[in-house]
């Protein structure tokens, strides 16, 4: 699939940021895909949903409109959201969201949709294994568990938020475990994916790497 950019890999590796400097600098748009279950999974709370009934699940995901615009921010039924689905209460529920396969075959058929309309870079935990296995370019993005906690954590204090360092991390822990042992798309890297260590990289290292490796320079 020509134009197509496609990155995995667990919380706090830095997918969204990457991608969303990556699609800026190749005039791409950008589609973070775990924003959209996050929508979902704030359309849910929203309507005190119980996350263990799946079927009700896919009926918010079956009603509800998400967009993006040109800046990769998420809209909720025409409100921007980008902020709201960041709360600690949707980082509880989202695994459950994103466990159900009703509103992962809603969202993949999305986002199928939108990259064969548009020049991509698409991110998420399982765009080159299932929604995107035919995309020109594929990564995986990945970084030692403390590295992403630590940046999970400074990027909380940033906005002026209260902070716990281990509980962020075992948060996350808990996050990679469900995200890899999940029944329906779990998160894996691809056989053909560039594995990335973002551990002891900047963002720019990254970056570069990433669009050397697109233009075939390595």
């Amino acid at each position: 699939m020509k134009n197509v950019i496609a990155i995995d890999g667990p919380g706090g590796a830095g997918k969204s940021t990457i991608a969303k400097l990556l699609a800026k600098k190749l005039n791409y748009l950008h589609l973070d895909t775990g924003a959209m279950y996050r929508a979902i999974t704030l359309a849910a709370l929203k309507e005190d949903v119980d996350f263990n009934n799946k079927k009700l699940l896919t009926k918010i995901a079956k009603k509800v409109n998400i967009s993006f615009n040109e800046n990769g921010e998420i809209f909720l039924n025409s409100k921007n959201v980008s902020e709201e689905i960041r709360s600690s209460k949707v980082n509880e529920h989202v695994s459950q969201t994103a466990a159900v396969k009703g509103v992962r075959d809603i969202l993949v058929n999305k986002q199928q949709q939108l990259a064969r309309n548009n020049k991509v870079v698409m991110d998420g935990r399982d765009i080159t294994t299932v929604v995107l296995p035919e995309a020109e370019h594929k990564f995986f993005l990945t970084a030692s568990l403390n590295e992403r906690a630590k940046r999970r954590y400074e990027e909380v204090k940033s906005k002026g938020k209260n902070a716990d360092f281990e509980e962020i991390k075992k948060s996350i822990a808990r996050r990679d475990k469900l995200d890899s042992e999940r029944k329906y798309s779990p998160l894996k890297q691809a056989e053909d994916a560039v594995l990335i260590d973002t551990t002891n990289l900047t963002i720019d290292e990254v970056l570069k790497k990433m669009i050397s490796l697109i233009k075939g320079e390595f």
